[in-house]
């Protein structure tokens, strides 16, 4: 087997190596952007060996103008035609993709004959409309943002071109992050959620319901795992990546390990004091970062009872005040389907980009 390298390293070493130099003698006027993006661990660069099993290998993105589209099935044809049958020990031949498992393609070692490469040729547009759902991102609006695919997005931007002939890069930077005010509502929303249940660990474990106090410690270490993300300015990946990527934020490492241990804790005393430190240092991340005016964060008595919170209501007051005068004002307080885990089925499907609109409209 071949030793392993980081699958955006394979596939830039790939392109630049491999087939840039048969586009240049074969398209020598061409202008295309190439690079990896969308689909894939290796474009967040969190694939490992595992990884390797399928969608996995030397690959690209050849994005076409579309006065030149038409060239699509030559340009293919001409890489099976020349492309090596290996590159750095990895098969640069893919199997047919499989009907029953969403079209995925395997490596498969071949010996003579034409190469079946892992290269997708498209046009920006095209290639939007199917992976986003919509190709034009110079108008999008509150809704937009709110239907969009997190993952989706977090796969976009971060993905690399090897060369950009044709300026895509520039084009996409409009989806860096959410804007100012989409970002405000989001932050509500997740302490929204936090406030709703910010008294129920402690008081399901003195109920002796210690289930029900683990499942609440869970969904609202979720949720200020999510705040980090977008006080990070950084979009979260579905739940596969998400804790791998919270570890990399730029963040105090502190609430990582009260988190941690809020999610180990054997007691609800010990759940209840580490998940409520946890809340008060993302508080003072949000005061960090200035959004609203500064806000005491600390824990106290929940209405007098020996149950701790710090009164995240406080935060959502503070940054709906924000949003007073905005679209974004009347919305209900529920985040994004990206945010719940296990809607990956609607939150990832175009299809349903209708419907998730209606979610906000009364």
């Amino acid at each position: 087997m071949a030793d392993f390298i980081r699958g955006m390293e394979l596939c830039s070493r790939f392109f630049q190596e491999i087939a840039r130099p048969i586009l240049e003698e074969f398209y020598p006027s061409l202008r295309y952007t190439a690079g990896l993006l969308g689909y894939g661990s290796d474009v967040l660069g969190f694939d490992d060996v595992v990884s390797t099993d399928h969608m996995w290998g030397p690959r690209f993105y050849l994005f076409l103008e579309e006065d030149d589209f038409d060239l699509k099935d030559k340009i293919y044809y001409t890489f099976s035609e020349l492309l090596p049958y290996t590159y750095l020990g990895y098969s640069v031949n893919f199997s047919e993709p499989d009907p029953e498992d969403h079209g995925v393609r395997c490596a498969s070692f071949l010996s003579e004959g034409k190469v079946s490469p892992l290269i997708f040729i498209n046009t920006l547009d095209r290639f939007l409309e199917e992976y986003l759902g919509r190709s034009n991102m110079d108008d999008l609006d509150y809704l937009d943002w709110l239907t969009l695919s997190e993952h989706r997005l977090l796969a976009l931007v971060s993905g690399k071109f090897f060369l950009d002939g044709i300026g895509i890069n520039q084009k996409l930077k409009e989806l860096s992050f959410y804007p100012l005010q989409v970002k405000l509502y989001l932050i509500a929303s997740s302490w929204s959620i936090l406030a709703e249940e910010q008294a129920f660990v402690k008081r399901c474990g003195d109920c002796g319901d210690e289930i029900g106090s683990r499942i609440i410690c869970a969904r609202m270490v979720d949720r200020l795992m999510r705040l980090c993300f977008l006080y990070s300015d950084q979009y979260a990946p579905y739940s596969k990546w998400f804790g791998t990527a919270f570890r990399y934020l730029p963040i105090d490492k502190a609430i990582g390990e009260c988190l941690s241990k809020a999610l180990s804790a054997d007691s609800v005393t010990k759940r209840e004091e580490y998940l409520v430190h946890a809340q008060e240092l993302v508080g003072k991340l949000h005061n960090e970062m200035r959004l609203t005016t500064e806000l005491e964060i600390k824990a106290v008595n929940y209405f007098g009872r020996d149950i701790k919170v710090i009164f995240a209501d406080k935060l959502v007051d503070a940054i709906m005040n924000q949003l007073k005068g905005t679209s974004l004002e009347q919305l209900p307080l529920i985040g994004t389907l990206s945010q719940i885990g296990n809607f990956g089925t609607i939150a990832d499907d175009n299809r349903y980009l209708k419907q998730s609109r209606a979610l906000y409209q009364p």
